[in-house]
This record gives structure tokens, C-alpha cells and sequence, in this order.
């Protein structure tokens, strides 16, 4: 019971480390229906910038998560400005074709920048170790990474439900030549809802470095996975990503634990038992009225 306990608490604060890096990806692709698979870049930059801050510019591990999204964030724009934006009209495929060179582009940028090797980060000492709990011990790391996944979570419905940016959002996403009419700058909104995916990609990737591990194929190594988030749990949909992010945690992470020989065979297995049961994500795509 206790084994069974343990590999249920590993799985959920994985899957809620793949809900913060998925959350991003799920908005620019469910909201502006842009297909960004650069997405895993953005985590990666984050994860790097993390290390580059704590290592030599001497900022601790919490101070420097805050930096870590404004930066990616802000960054994001330059490339949605001269890259994104231009494609936002365009078909799939050239949408693809783009992300996927960015991919590559950042892989090659940081292995010339950092060398190849996997890059440590050092967790403050509060955060490390474990709590034990009727027997049970829980990792204080794995703690933290749910309870901001919880804070995240909140902020996300609140700021898309029940603001009025959130709205504009909305209304840009329904019908962009209404906006546009109403005084809505939808190109601006696009912009800023844009930096918010890409932000909190950056901030994923500083916070599962100590989990995922951080090399120049992280873009690439995970990106699978964070595609399989917004697929099952559906795009633009908060609590279907969060749901399936935990759901994929829980299946990959007791997967490897009870059948290794499987490898990750399991998580692709539980995709495709979901997709059957929910073609359309766990809780379907928002539509308006």
C-alpha cells in the first residue's frame, strides 16, 4: 500500500510539473489556434536561465523563478513579433515547419553556449529532503511543484474567466473582425497571451530541471509529452490540461515503476484509451455562445 502510495504522490507531482510546462501550449494553441511546437524551447530557455542565475550571477533559487518567466516572456515577443506573427494566417504545416526549425536553432545555441552535458541546479535546503507521513515519504520538492501548480491553476481561471483581458481574449478568438471593431487590439491581446504561454513554459522548465534534468534535447526530448497534455486534456481547456497532465503523470510514472520493461510505452497507451473515450479532450474545447 505504501509502494502503491508512493508511486501515486511521484505521478501527480509529475504530472503537475507537465501541467505547468503544458499550460502555455494549451492557451497559444486552444485560444489562437497556433501550432507552436517551439513550445519545449521556451522550457528549456527557462531551465537554462535558471541555472545562468543562480550559478553566476548569485540569485537564489526563488527570487530567480519570478525573473525566469519575465525574461522568457518578454523574449517571447521579440520572436512573435518577427517570426510568430506572420504565420498566425498561415496553414499548419508552415506554423510547423517554423517551430520545429526554432527547435533546432535553440539546440544547437545552447550546446555551443553550455556544451552538452546535463546542467545541476541546487535546491535550497528547505525544499530538499522529505516529509514523512504516516509511514509515507513525500518529497518536500514534489509539495512545492503542487502547491504552485495550485496557485497557477487559480490565476489561470480567474484571469481567463473573470477579467476583462480574459475577455478580450475571448472575443478575439470568436470573431477577430468584431473585435477588432469594438476597439479590441487584437493583435496586442494575441501578443500578450503569447508571452503569458510562453512565460510560463520558461517557468516549467526552471522548476523541473531538478526533476526532467536540463541537455540541449530537451526541446525535443519532451516535447512528445507536452503535445500528449494538451491532445488528451484538450486545447484551451485549464482544467482538461491540468487533468490529463496528472492523469499522464500518474500512468507513466507507475508505468516504469511496475512494468520497466515497457519503458514508456504505458503513457502512449493511456493517449490512446483517453483519446477513444474523449475524442474531443477530458472536458472538450471551450465554445462560445
Amino acid at each position: 500500500m505504501l509502494s502503491l502510495l508512493g508511486v501515486l504522490f511521484d505521478g501527480l507531482a509529475y504530472g503537475a510539473l507537465l501541467f505547468v510546462i503544458s499550460v502555455g501550449l494549451s492557451i497559444t494553441l486552444g485560444l489562437m489556434g497556433f501550432n507552436n511546437l517551439a513550445h519545449g524551447a521556451f522550457a528549456m530557455a527557462g531551465g537554462y536561465l535558471l541555472v545562468t542565475l543562480m550559478s553566476k550571477a548569485g540569485i537564489g533559487f526563488l527570487p530567480a523563478l519570478p525573473i525566469v518567466f519575465c525574461i522568457v516572456a518578454v523574449g517571447s515577443l521579440v520572436l512573435e513579433r518577427t517570426l510568430y506573427r506572420q504565420l498566425y494566417k498561415s496553414t499548419p504545416l508552415d506554423q510547423v515547419l517554423l517551430s520545429v526549425g526554432i527547435i533546432f536553432v535553440a539546440t544547437a545555441g545552447t550546446t555551443f553556449l553550455w556544451g552538452p552535458g546535463q546542467q545541476p541546479v541546487v535546491i535550497p535546503e528547505w525544499l530538499s529532503g522529505q516529509y514523512s507521513v504516516l509511514g509515507l515519504d513525500l518529497s518536500r520538492y514534489r509539495l512545492f511543484l503542487m502547491a504552485i501548480v495550485a496557485g497557477i491553476t487559480l490565476a489561470l481561471v480567474f484571469g481567463l474567466e473573470r477579467t476583462r483581458f480574459g475577455a478580450r481574449i475571448r472575443a478575439s478568438v470568436d470573431n477577430q473582425r468584431t473585435a477588432e471593431s469594438m476597439g479590441i487590439r487584437v493583435e496586442r491581446v494575441f501578443q500578450m497571451t503569447f508571452a503569458l504561454g510562453s512565460g510560463l513554459a520558461g517557468l516549467g522548465g526552471a522548476l523541473g530541471v531538478d526533476v526532467l534534468g536540463l541537455d540541449p534535447n530537451f526541446a525535443i526530448k519532451y516535447l512528445v509529452y507536452f503535445l500528449l497534455v494538451v491532445v488528451v486534456g484538450g486545447p484551451g481547456s485549464v482544467f482538461g490540461t491540468l487533468l490529463a497532465a496528472l492523469l499522464l503523470g500518474v500512468a507513466d510514472i507507475a508505468g516504469k515503476y511496475y512494468v520497466p520493461q515497457l519503458g514508456a510505452f504505458i503513457i502512449y497507451a493511456a493517449m490512446i484509451f483517453l483519446l477513444l473515450l474523449f475524442p474531443h479532450g477530458l472536458l472538450g474545447r471551450r465554445k462560445s455562445k
